[in-house]
């Protein structure tokens, strides 16, 4: 299958009528690339490994077979697919979706996740439905009921099978899979393909087509449609460069990402005190408060969301236009996943990354592993800042003289003024006045540039930068304390883990990381003493590879 064929149209696919008439209603013209290549070897029942971003198009490449499956007989009491998901907002969001295509068919599509009322599941599941879209820890809590019964299924789809692993929910997969029909049908999406996600396939994939759309032809087959800068700026001056950026480009909507959820909550504090209108979300809101948050949104009354990685996952947001690292993703899959919310459908969008000087190193990671250019640019100055207020300004007062019909009642106004002034020193107030009541005062302090110099990382024997590294216990480095965590190698934690579950909750760095010991049912870990007690509240409130582990200062320690 040619996924260059622009001649192509849903109809040459062989779908039935109804889905057709369905996306038809919903102003689809013709299939994408991953649409194009997916659906005719999922028709055929061929299993899938798939490689494709976020925003390629592949909710409808995978949901369309399920539907057309449905359509070939009888309602059955259990469903004939299950979809796995890694978030509650993806769950939702690919539910909507096929009840969308699925309209005609009269298809029974059941999302189920965690944080809603699971009373409201088992009686749906009671009644009967065709397809379940499912988180796999809520999946997995209705098969140890007896409430899901997978001995129906014929086709099983992991959509964002890396994010899913990401979450801690390998092992639950596992077990899924496992009690599912040797025969079934199965599709494995991931935006990145890992050798942990290789690996899967190659255990629960037989003989599966394989496809992989590139992130920068995404929905449209066009050269790369995100602009991708970052700024080299010092810690301390990163909320003043966030808002000159967002300042000089305006954004109609976008989400900022920060590591940990102290972050974004002072983050967002910082900025609705600086006249943003932005709005938290994390893994320490409820589903009610994660839904309000994306109701004012969507509606315009929020401009800014400011995320977590694991918060913001399988959100869609059709306005969005801008997307900004607060901080350098820990890994260039979380980059891709980040920039893949924007610039979708062959709409423009804008990636920025705030970086600090030693974060330098992990931006040129990210070009090579990503194989797109990160411009470093010069963070605005208050001369530039000042110029694209007037900018705005102009813009504004262009749109009002060019659509605005309603003018002649201040003509008085202007013609009293004229009397005692020349028009021109009247028009130059008027600007100022409307310049001045956008309440954009400007920034008086600039904000240093930053001058890179070599990385003095900490090097191994063969001169490679060298990450955590577990060692003997000993006793514990001047100002560092140690911590038990309740989880070792019969776990299968790595020193990366635990490096991974402290720098993504706290604020404490990889680098500030100390000694790690990994024993069979307890690790030890030495953190800086003066975050003991924020680290120890963090972990407590998370999972490690998706567990709840016991978390104190070592007892053995001085």
């Amino acid at each position: 299958m040619n996924a260059t064929d622009e001649a192509m149209s849903f109809a040459d696919l062989a779908l039935r009528p109804e889905l057709l008439r369905a996306l038809g209603d919903l102003g689809y013209e013709e299939p994408t690339p991953i649409q194009r290549e997916a659906i005719p070897p999922l028709l055929e029942g061929r299993d899938l490994l798939g490689q494709a971003a976020t925003g390629t198009g592949k909710t409808a490449a995978f949901a369309l077979p399920v539907l057309q499956r449905l359509a070939e007989g009888e309602p059955e009491s259990g469903p004939v697919a299950l979809i796995l998901v890694p978030t509650r907002e993806l769950a939702v969001q690919v539910s909507e979706a096929m009840h969308r295509y699925g309209k005609d068919i009269g298809a029974r599509v059941l999302p189920i996740y965690g944080g809603q009322p699971i009373g409201r599941q088992l009686r749906a599941l009671e009644r009967g439905v065709d397809v379940v879209v499912a988180t796999p820890g809520r999946a997995l809590d209705h098969i140890g009921r007896g409430t899901l019964a997978l001995s129906g299924l014929r086709m099983v789809v992991l959509d964002e099978a890396d994010e899913m692993l990401d979450m801690g929910f390998a092992d639950d997969i596992e077990t899924i899979l496992q009690d599912t029909p040797e025969d079934r049908q199965t599709v494995l999406f991931s935006a990145t393909m890992p050798p942990r996600i290789d690996g899967m396939a190659r255990r629960h994939l037989s003989e599966p087509v394989r496809i992989k759309i590139e992130h920068e032809r995404a929905a449209t087959g066009e050269s790369p449609r995100v602009r991708q800068s970052a700024y080299i700026v010092t810690r301390s001056h990163k909320p003043a460069a966030l808002g000159r950026v967002l300042d000089v480009e305006a954004p109609t909507a976008a989400i900022v990402f920060c590591r940990t959820r102290d972050e974004v909550d002072s983050l967002t504090e910082t900025l609705n005190g600086r006249g943003y209108r932005a709005e938290a979300l994390h893994g320490g809101m409820g589903q009610e408060q994660r839904d309000r948050v994306m109701g004012r949104l969507r509606t315009g009354t929020a401009d800014l969301l400011v995320a977590t990685d694991v918060a913001a996952r399988g959100l869609d947001i059709e306005q969005l236009t801008h997307v900004i690292n607060y901080d350098v993703p820990s890994a260039p899959e979380s980059y891709v996943h980040r920039i893949g919310r924007v610039g979708r459908a062959g709409r423009e969008g804008v990636a920025i990354t705030l970086a600090e000087p030693r974060e330098h190193r992990m931006l040129k990671t990210i070009e090579r592993v990503t194989r797109s250019r990160i411009e470093i640019e010069k963070v605005p100055t208050i001369a530039d800042l000042r110029a694209r207020r007037l900018e705005l300004t102009r813009a504004a007062l262009q749109e009002s003289l060019l659509e605005d019909d309603d003018l002649d009642r201040f003509r008085v106004v202007v013609e009293t003024l004229a009397d005692e002034f020349d028009v021109m020193e009247v028009a130059l107030a008027a600007v100022k006045l409307a310049h001045e009541s956008t309440g954009a005062a400007a920034d008086e302090e600039e904000i240093p540039e930053v001058a890179l110099s070599p990385t003095r990382g900490r090097r191994d024997g063969a001169g490679r930068d060298a990450g955590p590294r577990e060692r003997g216990r000993g006793p514990s480095r001047g100002g560092m304390a140690r911590l038990f965590v309740g989880a070792g190698r019969s776990a299968r934690i790595r020193p990366q883990d635990l490096v991974g579950a402290i720098a993504g909750e706290t604020r404490v760095s990889g680098r500030d990381i100390g000694a790690i010991e990994i024993a069979d049912r307890f690790s030890l870990v030495e953190i800086p003493e003066s975050a003991v007690q924020e680290v120890i509240d963090a972990l407590r409130r998370t999972t490690i590879k998706g567990r709840k582990v016991t978390i104190r200062r070592d007892r053995d320690a001085p």
